[in-house]
């Protein structure tokens, strides 16, 4: 075989490892995450400390994933959106503050602050009212 099928063959199996890579936001399936396990978070989300000194987050959790939030984090990741409320827990939209999002189930209330490439957990304190 000559260098140059090969390096043709060679470019030709890039182009197809690349194509069926996950795209930038993308979304590849959900699990628990560990600020609560009854909320999802995409598998594909990188998970780093959060740092916050709001007396009413009980616990938080940043993660990254390029894209997850739009530009500026001005654009909600519907499928995300879908998953968590598939789990049961009800979207407070009348809540929402810009790019900060809240839900509910039962009691508890986690918010969910979206950044272009990266989203923040947070679940709430019990006795926290809007």
């Amino acid at each position: 075989m000559t260098i140059m099928k090969k390096t043709i063959i060679c470019l030709y199996l890039t182009g197809i490892l690349v194509g069926c890579s996950t795209a930038a936001g993308e979304i590849s399936g959900f699990e628990k995450s560990t600020v609560n396990k009854e909320v999802p978070v995409p598998s594909n989300a990188i998970p780093g400390d959060a740092h916050f000194d709001n007396p009413h987050i009980n616990k938080g959790k940043r993660y990254h994933l390029d894209n997850i939030g739009g530009d500026q984090g001005l654009y909600p990741p519907q499928e995300y959106f879908e998953e968590i409320k598939n789990w049961g827990w009800e979207e407070l939209e009348k809540e929402q503050m810009g790019h900060v999002h809240f839900f509910k189930k039962g009691e508890t209330i986690i918010s969910i602050v979206l950044e272009e490439d990266y989203f923040q957990l947070y679940e709430i304190k019990e006795e926290f009212d809007f």
